[in-house]
């Protein structure tokens, strides 16, 4: 007893000392990794401050003094060149982005809801070919999608955008696993031996509890909209109803004489605040599901 009551002591102390060594290695590790992080934004926001000239010859870390200048390049002198108003390709952007993130989280999580909670024949079936469709690439379907779209007469419809977003495979495989950890069976038939209809019971209770899953979910879907460049340059020919990618894109091929990287880094640095704004307001409800816990079983 006494030989454990004097070699206690002397482990504390080295663990306080392998602690006092790792803590300033992990704070090192971390300070690197946010560097790295945030490296290329603040290469963005510096070059988005420079002329096109000055940013081809040298390479600084100082902001520029040309940050107006080629605001206005970008709202009223390159984009008229390039012949595309900038302030309606935002505004089809963000409602091609909130529609998808909207549609893609709503009902990728009801039908994650039908296969969970529901035991009928076939389900394994279901859940395994889902899980097939997720498997395959998007341009292996892309012609046949341009061909359903000019059937439809849907071709330069932003609609065309954001209503395939409803069947999201991989949107469903994440709400359907979070449901199998945060939803139990027991609310859900609470609720229908009070009276309550699947649609409501679905609206009311399962939507409030799988929140910060569905938060996570229409970040993705937002971003992944927000940035998506291939489908919009197949169906979308109509200067006014182009997005940004397409603008980037066009502002980037634009000819020799009318090509000005400043205004390039001024369209992706205004491109990148939609997406900082939204992942701010959806962290708060990721934050705040976490937080307020779970129901057990």
């Amino acid at each position: 007893m006494e030989t454990t009551a004097n070699t206690t002591p002397y482990k504390t102390k080295s663990r306080s000392r392998s602690l006092a060594i790792r803590r300033p290695l992990c704070y090192i590790v971390l300070i690197i990794l946010a560097f790295l992080s945030l490296f290329p934004f603040l290469v963005l926001i510096v070059n988005s401050t420079r002329l096109h000239s000055a940013i081809q010859t040298t390479f600084t870390l100082i902001p520029g003094t040309h940050f107006i200048e080629n605001l206005k390049h970008l709202f009223f002198g390159r984009a008229d060149v390039n012949n595309i108003p900038v302030v309606r390709a935002l505004f089809n952007s963000l409602y091609v982005s909130f529609a998808t993130a909207i549609l893609c989280t709503y009902f990728s999580s009801m039908t994650a809801y039908g296969v969970y909670m529901y035991k009928f024949k076939g389900r394994s079936f279901v859940f395994k070919f889902i899980m097939a469709v997720m498997m395959v690439p998007g341009q292996v379907s892309a012609l046949g999608f341009i061909r359903l779209m000019m059937k439809m007469h849907m071709m330069d419809n932003l609609a065309a955008l954001y209503i395939p977003a409803i069947a999201a495979p991989i949107v469903f495989f994440y709400m359907y696993q979070a449901m199998e950890s945060t939803l139990p069976f027991s609310i859900v038939e609470a609720a229908r031996v009070d009276g309550c209809n699947e649609f409501r019971t679905f609206n009311s209770i399962v939507i409030p509890m799988m929140k910060p899953s569905i938060a996570v979910q229409a970040i993705f879907s937002f971003v992944s909209s927000w940035n998506n460049y291939f489908l919009p340059a197949l169906l979308i020919s109509q200067k006014n109803k182009k997005t940004i990618p397409i603008l980037i894109a066009q502002l980037r091929s634009a000819d020799y004489q009318n090509f000005d990287l400043g205004t390039v880094y001024m369209e992706i640095c205004i491109a990148i605040i939609p997406l900082l704004i939204i992942y701010l307001f959806m962290s708060r409800l990721i934050i705040g599901g976490v937080t307020a816990g779970g129901v057990k079983e």
